[in-house]
């Protein structure tokens, strides 16, 4: 059950990415609301499965599931480069989070 709340707060890091990046520095009201709001959701559930899971590893897959999905998200709906040495980037963090969540004992 740990992993699956991990897995929900690193997809509300990267709403809350997406949104604070529609937000323009905090400007337009909605984007900033949405923000704060993933915000809340996404630290609440890192500090839940945290009950469980050793800090290094939830903190590490948490991070790495908003660096990837920002990536994608940046990719797909804002247009950003994909060119192979981001590409490879990519891949090297969710290598790093398999040999991570492969590696936790919970």
């Amino acid at each position: 059950m740990a992993w699956l709340i991990l897995v929900i707060a690193g997809i509300f890091e990267v709403v809350w990415a997406f949104t604070m990046k529609q937000s323009e520095g905090f400007t337009r009201l909605w984007p900033s609301v949405i923000t704060l709001v993933a915000m809340l959701v996404s630290f609440g559930l890192l500090s839940w499965s945290m009950r469980t899971l050793p800090l290094g590893t939830a903190y590490t897959v948490w991070t790495g599931i908003g660096a990837i999905g920002a990536f994608i998200v940046g990719v797909l709906v804002l247009g950003e480069s994909a060119n192979a040495m981001r590409l490879l980037a990519a891949l090297l963090i969710v290598s790093g989070l398999l040999l991570m969540k492969l590696s936790s004992s919970a």
